[in-house]
């Protein structure tokens, strides 16, 4: 299995390759050169594996040269044994055709951690093997940093350092991320958007004497690592309610468009998706772009779904690399001038493409309480802002034979008052996190500034 840039001015690497890498040295992302897939027959005969077997098998189709299925099931069992809930991904069913998948049950309760729990692991058995050390650099706009802290905590051969918005994340978001005081965990809070963390973390990539002194990776979805793991649930939650044999479809809260990506995966590796819908907050320029045609870049509007706070989604340029017929020319183009105009449009031939694979909705925070309140009523379930968003999309939407499925990305306690505003009922946190908010914490906070920030890693990676 080899890896390509969407730049298309990259060498083609294998799995354990970009794994370390990241993001590509043209700037652009890694995607398979050819798409694994699976017969109806194989998808059949995946029905009774548990969710770590599952993992190991698909996830085999993207390592392939690198970790067998055997190796990465020993990486799956001792991850997903320690969730919370016995299926893992739990499928709850709200009305005749809406379900809701609970991807909240890891340790930092967010669906980051399906995928960065193995990650983590990953980066720990190939440095192993290798003897290399690698620094670590992430943005998180709040789930991403504390779920990939949590993988790599303690791994003597890597360093993590982690930029979240300051204040502009939930306090127990920050405390998920903050509380962790191993001596190889750094939470860098900027001063600036989301938007600002993820463009200094992809400039620090892009300055090659940085990048190879300190062997710079990447765990956030740049990653494609995140990617394949998070191509998992979708299987499983599809083989839960009759794929191969029926169709489904998903609506996903999305910010950095990783998570709705890794559906696109699974349906180009034979998994019969009918819909994939994105739901979003005020910070709408998916939906926008979806509607017409044009990516357009305005000021981050802060919200009661702060993971959404989100104005450049990365892993778009993914999509937009398959459904524009992989041209990595017209992709640099359009790269090119969203950096220098923080603008780009599609012709109506290319939008009517790309919006046949995804549909979007966005809500203001006004509307995500509203939904919030109407879901408690009507099933008695609390959602967090970031999930009800996910669901509203998923009901405006929904086929009446075709089961909706909606990723409840967070547990409600991580947003606890737009909740208790929508519902009367102040979530709390389960018992083994009942202390997290009076623990000790450790992060600096940094200007928006690529010297600052260059500056306080090397002086951290010198102690």
């Amino acid at each position: 299995m080899k890896y390509i840039s969407t730049r298309g001015n990259s060498p083609a690497l294998n799995f354990e390759q970009v794994l370390l890498a990241g993001l590509a040295p043209d700037g652009g992302l890694y995607v398979p050169e050819v798409y694994p897939s699976f017969t109806k027959e194989e998808i059949s005969n995946m029905a009774n594996l548990n969710y770590a077997e599952l993992a190991a098998k698909i996830m085999s189709k993207f390592t392939q040269g690198c970790l067998d299925e055997n190796e990465l099931l020993e990486i799956t069992t001792k991850v997903y044994k320690n969730f919370a809930h016995k299926a893992v991904a739990p499928l709850k069913q709200l009305d005749s055709n809406l379900w809701v998948m609970q991807l909240f049950q890891g340790p930092t309760l967010a669906f980051k951690d399906y995928a960065l729990q193995v990650v983590g692991q990953l980066f720990d058995t190939v440095l192993k093997k290798t003897n290399k050390h690698i620094t670590i650099v992430g943005a998180t706009s709040g789930d991403t940093g504390s779920a990939a802290i949590h993988g790599c905590k303690g791994c003597k051969n890597l360093d993590i350092f982690i930029l979240h918005p300051h204040n502009r994340v939930s306090d127990v978001q920050r405390h998920q991320m903050t509380t962790v005081l191993d001596k190889n965990v750094h939470n860098i809070a900027l001063e600036g958007t989301f938007d600002d963390c993820q463009s200094l973390v992809k400039d620090l990539f892009n300055n090659k004497n940085f990048r190879e002194k300190h062997s710079l990776s990447a765990i956030n979805s740049i990653n494609w690592a995140r990617i394949m793991a998070q191509v998992v649930y979708y299987f499983y939650a599809a083989l839960n309610l009759g794929a191969p044999h029926k169709k489904v479809s998903f609506a996903v809260p999305t910010g950095n468009f990783g998570n709705v990506f890794a559906g696109f995966v699974a349906k180009k590796m034979g998994l019969p998706i009918d819909q994939l819908v994105i739901g979003s907050n005020s910070n709408d320029i998916l939906p926008r772009f979806l509607n017409s045609g044009i990516m357009e870049q305005k000021k981050v509007v802060p919200s009661i779904s702060p993971s959404m706070d989100i104005q450049i989604s990365s892993n778009f340029e993914r999509f937009l690399f398959e459904t524009l017929d992989r041209d990595s020319n017209k992709i640099n183009e359009l790269m090119k001038t969203f950096k220098a105009e923080c603008k780009f449009q599609v012709s109506k031939e290319e939008i009517s493409k790309i919006s046949y694979e995804i549909k979007g909705l966005a809500l203001n925070d006004s509307e995500t309480k509203q939904t919030i309140s109407e879901i408690y009523k009507n099933t008695s379930e609390i959602f967090d802002p970031h999930s009800a968003i996910g669901f509203k999309a998923g009901q405006h939407y929904a086929k009446k034979d075709i089961p909706m499925i909606i990723l409840a990305t967070a547990h409600p306690s991580k947003f606890p008052i737009p909740v208790k505003e929508a519902t009367g009922v102040y979530p709390e946190l389960p018992n083994y996190l009942s202390d997290l908010l009076s623990k000790k914490e450790e992060f600096t906070v940094l200007e928006n500034n690529i010297s600052k920030v260059i500056d306080f890693i090397e002086t951290e990676q010198s102690k």
